[in-house]
């Protein structure tokens, strides 16, 4: 059985070096080669963040402002969770400081980053923020609420094409903020919650 976990486990790797070099080289082209590093900067959606604090603070008043610190809540518990649980944890090497791959990877990014690399705490997050989004907003926005989702995969998605995780790593991730996001936005409903689900209660 142990033996049989091991041999699992090494396929599974296998695999998720195989489809890591599908997405940062077979897959690859001249645009997402422009796009993907731009995407996965989090510097360059600061004026998304702004936008949706100050919609969300001009809408909703203390309910926006209690909902802004749960969604804060949300990014450092998948971005602690990341760190201190898995990469401590299990001291992945990222693909650009892995030295199997080093003649044949491409860095999109000008240094690799340091730490480790499962898993990818970009994908943590950013999914935890699209769930916690989603969850709260669903009523509301109604079908603009996957969008949340969608930018989140894509970024997911762009740590993978620079050469900085394997798609194990996003994944997990991912399934990391989905987590917490989901738990963040259910209890922030439960207990505070937007006019909309006070309007559902009451009915």
């Amino acid at each position: 059985m142990h033996l049989a976990a091991i041999t699992f486990w090494q396929k599974l790797v296998q695999w998720d070096q195989y489809l890591f070099e599908k997405i940062n080289s077979d897959w690859s082209n001249p645009f997402l080669d422009a796009v993907m590093p731009f995407l996965r900067n989090s510097i360059h959606w600061m004026p998304l963040y702004l936008f949706v604090l100050v919609f969300v603070l001009a809408n909703f008043k203390i309910k926006g402002l209690w909902w802004f610190v749960f969604f804060l809540s949300t990014i450092a518990l998948t971005d602690m969770t990341g760190t201190y649980v898995f990469k401590h944890e299990f001291e992945r090497l990222r693909p650009c400081n892995d030295p199997a791959l080093a003649d044949h990877l491409r860095l999109l990014l000008k240094q690799c980053s340091g730490g480790y690399s499962f898993v990818s705490n970009h994908a943590a997050n950013h999914f935890g923020m699209g769930t916690f989004f989603f969850i709260t907003f669903r009523h509301i926005l109604k079908n603009w609420v996957w969008l949340g989702l969608f930018w989140a995969g894509l970024i997911a998605y762009a740590q993978v094409y620079v050469g900085v995780h394997y798609p194990m790593d996003v994944f997990a991730g991912g399934l990391l903020g989905l987590a917490f996001g989901i738990a963040m936005g259910s209890f922030f409903n439960k207990r505070f919650g937007f006019a909309i689900f006070d309007n559902q209660h009451a009915a």
